[in-house]
């Protein structure tokens, strides 16, 4: 499988995760704070599928796992559950596509 599926699966199912990890949590727009998780979890998947840095891809899933994870934790100022599970995320999503691509 080509590293562009890889990552669109991987972003999705990441995302969905992410989500059902929210859904105890009670925020003033639910629906909105779900869907701008699942967004942000896809791009991780999504990005660590198509971007190819020279380094292994454990840590470019974690470079762009944190990257991508950083805005909404400076807005949000819910700094470590969201750079954490970004970054753990990213790096599983890195071998991942490192393992499994073509």
């Amino acid at each position: 499988m080509n590293k562009l599926s890889i990552g669109i699966i991987s972003g999705g199912i990441f995302g969905v995760l992410d989500i059902l990890l929210m859904l105890p949590l009670s925020f003033p727009d639910k629906t909105t704070a779900l869907l701008g998780a699942f967004v942000n979890r896809f791009a991780i998947g999504f990005f660590v599928g198509t971007t190819n840095l020279p380094m292994p891809s454990w840590m470019q899933g974690a470079l762009i796992g944190l990257l991508i994870s950083l805005p909404d934790a400076i807005i949000t100022k819910a700094y470590v559950p969201i750079v954490s599970i970004g970054l753990v995320g990213g790096i599983i999503i890195g071998l991942v596509v490192g393992k499994f691509s073509k």
